[in-house]
């Protein structure tokens, strides 16, 4: 049987969340891990742009980890309970935040000597965006008991926040529902099942299926 192959590295926030929805949706694919100083040809020449994920099916070559997500969710069903229209922008309008300034100013809290750059301005900026969805979280995931799209496409990246200064965000006092909700990920089954670690892939090595034991 042919897979779709997935190209992916495993701290990468962009290819947890297009790990977590193959894994949501019960899917198998043949994982390729990467490793982002030698990447594999066979990866660049069919996406010269070199960034992870890449997911390789039948109709083509997906090169972002959203559409990857969307092409997964239109032919299984990962997540339950639909979402209303409100939340359905919500979800839009909050990757969006997230794939856009908290990224680019967690790049520049977490590498600041690499950007020549105060960690505690770009820091407090991070912390501002957490702040405007703190009061929204409703439970355990984003909007309740479930999780849905929005919990795999933003908590990566909150994860990695929490990593450049453990020890200051665990005693950060003004977002307790950001703490719980980022705790419950990482207590999760879903994470440890997308986190564990697989050699670099090479040419002629033997079919990796992901997610283990499906």
């Amino acid at each position: 049987m042919d897979y779709p192959v997935l190209y992916s590295f495993r701290r990468c926030p962009y290819a947890m969340r297009a790990r977590m929805a193959i894994l949501l949706a019960n899917f198998k694919c043949e994982l390729r891990e990467v490793h982002l100083k030698n990447k594999p040809h066979q990866m660049l020449s069919i996406s010269p742009k070199g960034t992870v994920p890449v997911m390789v099916n039948k109709s083509g070559v997906i090169e972002e980890s959203l559409e990857i997500i969307d092409w997964i969710m239109a032919s299984k069903t990962i997540f339950k309970n639909n979402l209303n229209a409100d939340q359905i922008n919500q979800t839009n309008t909050i990757v969006k935040l997230f794939d856009k300034s908290f990224k680019y100013n967690l790049d520049r809290y977490k590498y600041a000597q690499r950007y020549d750059a105060n960690p505690l301005h770009y820091r407090k900026i991070c912390v501002d965006h957490l702040k405007e969805i703190e009061m929204c979280i409703k439970g355990d995931w984003f909007f309740g008991n479930d999780i849905q799209k929005i919990d795999i496409c933003i908590l990566p990246f909150i994860r990695q926040f929490r990593i450049a200064d453990m020890e200051w965000f665990d005693n950060f006092k003004e977002i307790p529902n950001i703490q719980n909700y980022l705790n419950g990920f990482l207590s999760s089954s879903i994470l440890k099942n997308v986190m564990q670690k697989y050699d670099p892939w090479e040419e002629g090595d033997d079919l990796l299926i992901f997610p283990k034991g499906q």
